[in-house]
């Protein structure tokens, strides 16, 4: 079965930086599209950023452009999450996301990777 493993949250000091990972398996992974979303508490979960399958194209949010940095392994079949100049509003817990399109959608979540910006 398809699993997505994230790692790399933790707390961490406003400007700040984390790395976050996720592992995929059971999937051929360099045909989904990879995303990273994020849920603060009490607040709904909100897109952060996606990744094609072959890496050349990335689109983010605009609370995280200029400051986080989506890239993907094909090899390894992992992809990354660079975070920098974190700020208190980044706290949440992050998932990553693996949606494939065809004649059927494919649509996979991990079970999330807290991180925590203190001011």
């Amino acid at each position: 079965q398809v699993q997505l493993v994230e790692s790399g949250g933790g707390l961490v000091q406003a400007g700040g930086s984390l790395r976050l990972s996720c592992a995929a398996s059971g999937l051929t992974f360099s045909t989904y599209i990879m995303g990273w979303f994020r849920q603060a508490s009490g607040k709904e979960r909100e897109f952060v950023v996606f990744i094609t399958g072959t890496g050349d194209n990335t689109y983010y949010a605009d609370s995280v452009k200029g400051r986080f940095t989506i890239s993907r392994d094909n090899v390894k079949n992992t992809v990354y999450l660079q975070m920098n100049s974190l700020k208190a509003e980044d706290t949440a817990v992050y998932y990553c996301n693996a949606v494939f399109r065809g004649r059927v959608t494919h649509d996979y979540w991990g079970q999330g990777t807290r991180v925590t910006v203190s001011s």
